[in-house]
């Protein structure tokens, strides 16, 4: 008995001394753990900043979304007669404006959530702003007593108004993705804003629920960012790939159009062909796609060629008609089968791939590395260090490569083969021929702005200055325009209204563990319009086309022709013509009197002077040199104006302020009035005039 007692007393005052050490040496640990799992600050998502075009459209946004709950047991309606002369409303109301529930069926549902004393009940998720203005003004909710039963939590939808328009270059935010896609990943530091705090307080059924209305620390809204995409040029190029893809049935293609000067890219378009054999933007092909180019890299082979004076435009070499094996090396054929002996210009118009392999195999088969140093020279092998995530490894082999071959490598080389480019990336070098030499990084993100004010700017990073001597930036510029007016471009790119210069590139391309078996072919085209004063330079690159054509020109050089057409009909600055000085002697354009004021403000912007003096001379007189005359309308109170010469919309405000009714026949300027001004006639009188 003893020790049984003993043992009780022990475990008792076990218990004390447990009871004691939690209470005061762990009080505070247990405090904070319990107010944790019953109340605690959640973070309250900021909304996220705008994406704009260059004209001011929205590209992306962030539009608020709400969720309504309902506290079952608030103070408002605590009282049992005040819910249940308020419920049935209320259920009436939310079956009217959703019509998913019947009234009945709402009210059953409240009432159901009123006996179990929810004070969270769930009423509607994905609330517009316009929906929840009409909610709260609902009965139960606009009483000033009632009102606090609603608790509104609001959420950000973000939302492309132009839908797929850009959609991978806008790209998207998502948690379960690591890697940032687009202008939303690669600037989510500025776009995200920063995010606010809520005291929120746990309820039964795990359910979080705020304490308060309001915000403990406001969220801050993210910046916008002003993107260099102009919405006009970006539809044209995607309607323009689309066409031709559907047309061709290819697997997939893109289209960049970049401001030659700026670095600014206009458009932006990528497409794949999915299962349905539709197409959507997938993947940026543009940024990320790097595969051998094709003949579109022989630019950058002739240019080196010129360059270090190994040959000129005029230099003749023999295509040994399209068809020639190198000694222990490769057998390289052309498209076309007759070409033999043409100069180093005809054989760039016409794209031998015989002439550039044996001219690049003969200059640098003894020294390769002079071939190679120069190409790594225009920064070739390098990423161009864009403002979007995903660009593409560009690869140059080089003679330390294991897979170089001294017998293939060099002539592969030559016409776009043995290495890796983006389309973007072959842009870039392009853009540089346009731009004088300068060689500079695409941008796609001009300003970054916090409440209307930039915070900062982005120009296009300068890789280097000059790519080549401007002879040979002569030359070169020579033969791109070449391609288009007598080469493989003539019959689909070239235009009377404006000059283009560029490239065709048709690459056969490997199929995976097949290699080349498969004949998959690449069309591909890049240039600058107009040639002789280069605004835009543009890629267009089409891949597996697998219905009629597979040739660069006829696959990828509509898409070309289509979207330049169109920016050159909407650029109002490009290809614009000195303004004309008007000399002595020479006939004024015809006016229509009446607004002198008006008038003279379109004479002023369009350079022409004013002369004062007599009214014979009127509008349609001769320029003297000293301007043109104009006179003011006048005429007596009490008399018929005369309108004659005047536009409609003068002639009626003229007589209708000196009180006349008038009838109108034919349209123009007015040659006859039925009345002669300065004619006496009673206020009221109806007058006829006659306008041709």
């Amino acid at each position: 008995m003893y020790i049984a007692f003993g043992l009780i007393l022990f475990f008792a005052l076990a218990v004390v001394i447990q009871l004691c050490r939690v209470q005061f040496v762990q009080g505070k640990k247990w405090k904070a753990m319990a107010v944790s799992l019953s109340a605690q600050y959640q973070t309250v998502e900021a909304a996220r900043g705008n994406i704009f075009s260059s004209d001011g459209s929205l590209l992306a946004t962030s539009v608020p979304e709400y969720e309504l709950h309902m506290d079952m047991l608030a103070g408002g309606i605590a009282v049992d007669s005040v819910f249940n002369d308020n419920v049935d409303i209320l259920a009436a109301n939310l079956s009217a404006m959703y019509g998913d529930r019947s009234a009945r069926d709402y009210s059953r549902v409240l009432r159901a959530a009123r006996n179990e004393g929810s004070r969270y009940q769930l009423l509607r998720r994905k609330v517009t702003y316009q929906e929840l203005k009409k909610i709260r003004e609902f009965p139960i909710f606009k009483s000033r007593k009632t009102k606090n039963c609603l608790i509104v939590i609001q959420q950000n939808r973000r939302i492309r108004p132009f839908r797929s328009l850009a959609a991978r270059t806008i790209g998207y935010k998502n948690e379960n993705v690591n890697n940032a896609v687009g202008l939303e990943g690669a600037y989510s530091s500025y776009i995200n804003g920063e995010s606010g705090r809520r005291l929120m307080q746990r309820i039964p059924g795990g359910t979080w629920m705020p304490v308060n209305d309001d915000e403990e620390i406001a969220a801050k809204e993210g910046a916008d960012i002003i993107s260099t995409i102009n919405v006009n040029y970006q539809e044209i190029a995607q309607a323009a790939l689309l066409r031709q893809l559907d047309s061709s049935a290819a697997d997939h293609g893109c289209v960049v159009l970049m401001e030659v000067a700026t670095g600014e890219v206009r458009a932006i378009a990528n497409f794949t062909r999915t299962k349905e054999g539709t197409y959507e933007e997938k993947m940026n092909y543009a940024i990320s796609n790097a595969i051998d180019p094709g003949s579109t890299f022989k630019l950058a082979s002739y240019m080196t060629m010129l360059d270090q004076h190994k040959l000129d435009t005029s230099t003749i070499i023999n295509a040994e008609g399209g068809r020639y094996k190198f000694p222990k090396g490769p057998t390289i054929t052309d498209t076309e089968h007759d070409n033999y002996e043409m100069s180093v210009k005809r054989a760039f118009e016409e794209s031998s791939n015989v002439a550039a392999a044996k001219l690049v195999f003969s200059n640098y088969k003894d020294n390769p590395w002079q071939f190679i140093n120069k190409l790594y020279s225009y920064h070739l092998n390098e990423k161009l260090k864009l403002q979007i995530h995903g660009e593409g490894q560009p690869v140059i082999k080089n003679p330390s490569n294991r897979s170089w071959n001294k017998n293939y490598t060099l002539p592969e080389m030559a016409y776009g083969y043995e290495m890796n480019l983006t389309p973007l990336q072959m842009l870039a070098f392009y853009n540089s021929v346009a731009n004088n030499g300068k060689l500079i990084a695409p941008i796609f993100v001009k300003e970054i702005r916090r409440m209307g004010n930039t915070i900062e700017q982005f120009q296009a990073r300068v890789i280097t200055e000059k790519v080549c001597s401007d002879v040979t930036l002569g030359k070169v510029r020579g033969m791109l325009e070449g391609v288009v007016l007598n080469g493989t471009g003539k019959n689909v790119i070239k235009n009377k209204l404006y000059s283009v210069a560029g490239k065709t590139g048709t690459a056969q391309v490997a199929n995976g563990t097949k290699g080349y078996k498969d004949k998959k072919y690449q069309a591909s085209f890049c240039g600058y319009f107009p040639a002789d004063h280069p605004k835009y330079s543009m890629i267009v690159v089409i891949n597996n086309p697998t219905r009629g054509a597979y040739l660069a020109a006829k696959v990828a050089g509509p898409v070309f022709r289509a979207v330049a057409d169109r920016v050159y009909a909407n650029d109002m600055e490009i290809n614009q013509s000195p303004p004309a000085n008007i000399v002595g002697n020479t006939t004024m354009p015809k006016v229509k009197q009446g607004n002198m004021k008006a008038l003279k403000q379109v004479y002023s912007k369009l350079g022409v002077k004013q002369l004062y003096a007599s009214a014979n001379a009127r509008g349609n007189g001769i320029d003297t040199s000293n301007g043109i005359p104009f006179e003011e309308v006048k005429y007596k109170e009490g008399t018929v104006p005369g309108v004659t010469g005047m536009g409609l919309s003068d002639a009626l405000y003229v007589l209708g302020n000196a009180g006349y009714k008038v009838t109108v026949r034919g349209s123009g300027v007015v040659t006859t009035q039925s009345v002669t001004g300065g004619s006496s006639i009673p206020r009221g009188s109806r007058i006829t005039i006659e306008l041709q």
